[in-house]
């Protein structure tokens, strides 16, 4: 079975950075898109940003166009977040899957903004 596992999460002020790591296991990594999905208390699940097995193409949500960043490391197996000018708004629990996603979920990171 595949396994995520979401790092990287925290409280930050309003306009600070973070970097969320997602590991992946028992999947050919490299095959693979990934996305990013975040879960706002009392709201859906949302994809916030993805890229492609090979990284040569990514995806992201209006509302972190231009602030977060996602890349991939296949031979770590490991894809990233870099968040840039967090807002209170992003504050979620923040999970990887495949995409489109399995629907076996990892526990997630929880990213709190807030001064």
């Amino acid at each position: 079975q595949v396994q995520f596992v979401e790092s990287g999460g925290g409280l930050v002020q309003p306009g600070g950075s973070l970097r969320l790591s997602c590991a992946a296991s028992r999947i050919p990594f490299n095959i693979y898109g990934i996305g990013w999905y975040r879960q706002a208390p009392g709201k859906q699940r949302e994809l916030a940003a993805r890229v492609t097995g090979g990284g040569d193409s990514v995806y992201y949500a209006d509302s972190v166009k231009g602030r977060f960043t996602i890349s991939r490391d296949n031979a770590k197996n490991t894809v990233y977040l870099q968040m840039d000018s967090l807002r209170p708004e992003d504050t979620a629990v923040y999970y990887c899957n495949l995409f489109p996603p399995l629907d076996s979920w990892g526990q997630g990171t929880q990213v709190t903004v807030s001064s």
